[in-house]
């Protein structure tokens, strides 16, 4: 029990965000891109239906991406693309118990 504290308040005393704070509200006002451009470029990159989509912090280019998870017959890709440039930051195909 001792140890699992340590790790908590080292965690805390590193200054790293354990969680997020932030609301999709206040990330949408951080990305330049809006979600309809985000999609026509996440469609560009993989063409089908979107049956997901999230504006979220991930690592990775600005660190604000828009997530889309498409799918095309049995197939589905998660493409990122970057909120701050529209850059396709991922397109691969998504195993089947992802979220």
């Amino acid at each position: 029990m001792k140890q699992i504290i340590s790790m908590i308040v080292a965690v805390c005393v590193s200054g790293l965000p354990a969680f997020s704070t932030a609301t999709p509200t206040d990330l949408g006002a951080q990305a330049r891109i809006q979600m309809p451009e985000a999609r026509a470029i996440a469609l560009k990159a993989f063409p089908g239906r979107i049956v997901k989509e999230e504006l979220e912090q991930e690592k990775g280019g600005s660190g604000l991406r828009y997530s889309f998870d498409i799918t095309q017959g049995k197939v589905t890709h998660e493409v990122g693309v970057d909120a701050k440039t529209g850059k396709v930051l991922e397109n691969s195909s998504e195993a089947a118990d992802n979220d």
